[in-house]
């Protein structure tokens, strides 16, 4: 009965490994949800005090985001979001109101390397970038066409 249970999982992931392989396209944000909270302000001015304050970070120069509380607040009040299918996800800030984020369009696909990962992005409006991310080799397919008219875009992991 175990063994089947497994190889029943192990079938289940084999073919959403195989559905998410192949042809991929920009998500259109419309479907977009929202994973996680946005932090408070105490949260915020909680960890900024916390991370701030750390010396170790001062001395190894690690500090930029804490010259002023706006910019920290800046780069830490993000929440996770991600397409319908939950196939890409992203951090996008909390002062973007979701009405406008979900209205936005698709303004470029790249791909992008890390290590042995490779990192499908597809940049929206207002700094908005939901990631692909997969270990298979992935191009963008016909990046001129792609560049002219990016609701076109379209790229191939394999």
């Amino acid at each position: 009965m175990n063994k089947r249970k497994l190889s029943m999982g192990l079938l289940l992931v084999a073919i959403s490994m195989a559905a998410t392989a192949g042809s991929m396209t920009c998500p259109d944000l419309a479907g977009a949800v929202q994973v996680n909270a946005c932090p408070t302000e105490e949260e915020l001015k909680f960890t900024y005090n916390g991370f701030c304050s750390d010396t170790a970070k001062a001395y190894a120069n690690q500090t930029d985001s804490c010259i002023k509380y706006e910019d920290y607040r800046e780069m830490k009040n993000v929440a996770m979001w991600e397409s319908k299918d939950s196939v890409f996800s992203g951090y996008i800030s909390c002062a973007l109101p979701a009405e406008q984020l979900k209205a936005s369009k698709v303004s470029t696909m790249a791909v992008e390397r890390q290590g042995k990962l490779n990192k499908l992005v597809c940049s929206y409006a207002n700094n908005v970038r939901l990631t692909y991310r997969t270990k298979a080799a992935c191009a963008v397919d016909n990046e001129k066409a792609c560049k002219a008219n990016p609701a076109s875009c379209t790229a191939t992991c394999d």
